[in-house]
Formats: structure tokens, C-alpha cells, sequence
């Protein structure tokens, strides 16, 4: 023992060392060099998936659902296969969204020019023509796009409870006009330019023969970096850089940019929102700089576990005060659907979505939410007009 604690000092230095090396080594590359190449098929069929009658996604052979561990001890590998059917299905959701649903993609901003990067929402026939009424959907952050909740659920259990489409199809079912919101797709992605490395043998200061000997070295020191980067990364991805889309650069700006060049130019005497998670802290920046707007016309708004804070995103009494009056959140609970959860903060009734799966929870709150708006818009319609005074429109016209 004590001539281990002698040795302390090269212990120290062995241990230091190691730790540097280990440092250095980067696992996931490290793994990729036994990689299959990363090169996956483009369509449902290409992975031989289909969705089935019940809208549940299933080996076309075996009839199974799908597995991420198709190959072991390959994560990466799994994860980007994944990742690659994660985006055939937003194309098949798009799909039954025109198909289906029988909705209008509109191409955003919507004064683009040719060349400029556009994103695009959905929309009903009659979203800006119905008088009566309009129902806006606002999804939450991540890999989700127009028309989906989750791409989980969409995989692994169902249509139904992934996508937007049964909120769509009940909505027009019962008279509202649609507006699908987009709000994750804020950026294309081109591949970055390379950027010419000038040779030195430009400097003609330089003596030739000095010029020719830096060029062999830095030729050689080249190919065996090059041979270093192919061992150590075979399946090396494309450097890619991200261009964003004008006015609709965050899930708040494309908020705020369709209220403005869409919802606030409908016909719709009342309007609705349901938004899941991030899409609530969006409709309450929406709220922010649009209050007057928002609550001259909407009639009342369903949040799904939103992610909201009023206190962080310094939403005013007043603001506080609408949401208390026309807004409900169902939250992720283990309680019964509907029964009441307390809640920390002084904003909008909290309720149970009758699941403490945060993804399922715009699904299991699905019928109660229309019944929310039905019984707003009612109360609405049922609510006596105050005759316009000279008193009430200036104290209408300072809340403005």
C-alpha cells in the first residue's frame, strides 16, 4: 500500500494522460466506421410499411408493428433510419391532409419572390370566407410538421392519435372553417459552400524551389488527413447550413405572421384555437402583440400540456385575466378526464387530459374540447350585444 502511495505523483500523470486520450475519442464516430452506409429508402412501400385499415402502420409481410432495433448494436445507424421514415410519413400526413382532408396548401410568405426560401400552412376552402366560425391548430416543437401531434404516436400507434385529421375532419363536419398551422418549418437546408483553399504557391515572393517543397508537404499532410477522416468517419454527412424563411423564423413569428395575413382577415365571427404544447407558448406571444385583435375574435382557446408561461414570457394582467375567462389546458394526469388540477400559475383552468402521456394528450382531450367550444360559442351567441354609447366606445378605444 504504501508503495503505491510512493508512486502517487506518476500514478497522477498515467491517469492524466489517459483521461486526455480518452477525451479525445469521439464513441459515436468511432462507431461509425462499421457503419452500413446510411442510405434508406424513399418511400412507405421502400421500407415495406403500410398503414393498415385502422390507421396503424405494419410490416407489409409479417404484419408487425414497426422496430427501431433493426439492426443491434447499432443506434446511430437505427436512429437515422428512423429519422429517414420520420420524414416519408410527414409527406404521407401532407398528403391526407390535401387528399383527405380536402385542404389548400398555401405557400408563405405570401409576397415571396422566386428564389427566396417559403414554408406553407393548410387551409379549408371556405378558412376565410365562413362567416361563423374558424378553427386554428397549432402543434408543439420538434420534428413535428403541419397536421401532426406527435410522429411517435403516428409510428407506433396510430393515425388517429398523431394527427391532426380528426380535429380537421370534425371541425368541417360541424361548420368551422380550418387554418393547419406550420410552425416548425422556420429554415431550408442547402449544403454549405465549399470555400477554395488558395495554394501557396501563390506567394510569389517565395522561391521556387521553397514554394514547391511547402506544396509536396501540404499535399501530403492533405492525403493523410483525408485518409485519417475516411477511416475514422466513413459515413461523413454533408455540411449543411441553414436558410430562414422571412418573417416565420420561429414557431412565435409564424404565430404572429399568419394572424396577421390569414386569421385576422377572416370572415369568422368567432375564432378557435387548440394548441399542444409549444403551441400554446406561441398563441400567448401571439397574445402579447396582438392583444386587442385576439380578443376582439377569438372566442376561446383549448391548450394540450402547453408549455406556456405568463410570468417568463411577461404577459400583462389583462392578458392573464382573458385566459382565466375563455382558455383551458388539459394537462398530462393520471386523474379522470376533465377533473380539475391545480395549478402554480394565475392563468387559465388547468384540467385533467385523462393520460400522464404528454404526447396523448390533444387525443384524449378530443372530445372534450369541442364540447368547450361549443358551449363558448353559445354562451357568445346567447350573450346581449351592449348598445354602443358615446361612454362605452371611448372606454373601448383607451383598452385598445
Amino acid at each position: 500500500m504504501a508503495q503505491i502511495q510512493q508512486g502517487g505523483p506518476d500514478e497522477k500523470e498515467k491517469t492524466t494522460a489517459l483521461k486526455d486520450l480518452l477525451s479525445r475519442i469521439d464513441l459515436d464516430e468511432l462507431m461509425k466506421k462499421d457503419e452500413p452506409p446510411l442510405d434508406f429508402p424513399d418511400t412507405l412501400e421502400g421500407f415495406e410499411y403500410a398503414f393498415n385499415e385502422k390507421g396503424q402502420l405494419r410490416h407489409i409481410k409479417t404484419g408487425e408493428p414497426f422496430v427501431f432495433n433493426y439492426r443491434e448494436d447499432l443506434h446511430r445507424w437505427n436512429q437515422k433510419r428512423y429519422e429517414a421514415l420520420g420524414e416519408i410519413i410527414t409527406k404521407y400526413v401532407y398528403e391526407l391532409l390535401e387528399k383527405d382532408c380536402n385542404l389548400k396548401k398555401i405557400s408563405i410568405p405570401v409576397d415571396a419572390t422566386e428564389s427566396e426560401p417559403k414554408s406553407f400552412i393548410f387551409m379549408s376552402e371556405d378558412a376565410l370566407t365562413n362567416p361563423q366560425k374558424l378553427m386554428v391548430l397549432i402543434h408543439g416543437s420538434g420534428v413535428v410538421r403541419a397536421g401532426q401531434w406527435a410522429r411517435r404516436l403516428i409510428i407506433n400507434e396510430d393515425l388517429d392519435s398523431g394527427t391532426q385529421i380528426p380535429f380537421i375532419k370534425r371541425a368541417m363536419d360541424e361548420g368551422y372553417g380550418v387554418i393547419v398551422l406550420n410552425p416548425n418549418e422556420n429554415y431550408i437546408e442547402v449544403e454549405k459552400p465549399k470555400i477554395p483553399v488558395q495554394s501557396s504557391s501563390d506567394s510569389s515572393d517565395e522561391p521556387a524551389e521553397k514554394r514547391e517543397r511547402k506544396d509536396k508537404v501540404s499535399k501530403e499532410t492533405k492525403k493523410r488527413r483525408d485518409f485519417y477522416e475516411k477511416y475514422r468517419n466513413p459515413q461523413r454527412e454533408k455540411e449543411m447550413m441553414q436558410l430562414y424563411i422571412r418573417e416565420n423564423g420561429s414557431p412565435e413569428e409564424h404565430a404572429v405572421y399568419v394572424w396577421d395575413h390569414f386569421i385576422a382577415q377572416s370572415a369568422a365571427e368567432k375564432v378557435f384555437f387548440v394548441a399542444h404544447s409549444y403551441g400554446g407558448l406561441a398563441f400567448v406571444e401571439l397574445m402579447i402583440q396582438r392583444e386587442a385583435d385576439v380578443k376582439s375574435k377569438v372566442t376561446a382557446v383549448a391548450l394540450t400540456d402547453s408549455v406556456h408561461n405568463v410570468w417568463h414570457q411577461e404577459a400583462g394582467k389583462t392578458i392573464r385575466e382573458w385566459m382565466r375567462e375563455n382558455c383551458c389546458n388539459w394537462v398530462s394526469s393520471s386523474e379522470p378526464l376533465d377533473t380539475s388540477v391545480e395549478s402554480m400559475l394565475p392563468d387559465c383552468p388547468r384540467v385533467s387530459a385523462g393520460t400522464d402521456r404528454h404526447e396523448l394528450t390533444s387525443w384524449k382531450s378530443f372530445p372534450s374540447i369541442f364540447k368547450f367550444f361549443t358551449e363558448a360559442s353559445e354562451a357568445k351567441s346567447s350573450s346581449p350585444k351592449p348598445a354602443l354609447t358615446r361612454r362605452s366606445h371611448r372606454i373601448k378605444h383607451e383598452e385598445l
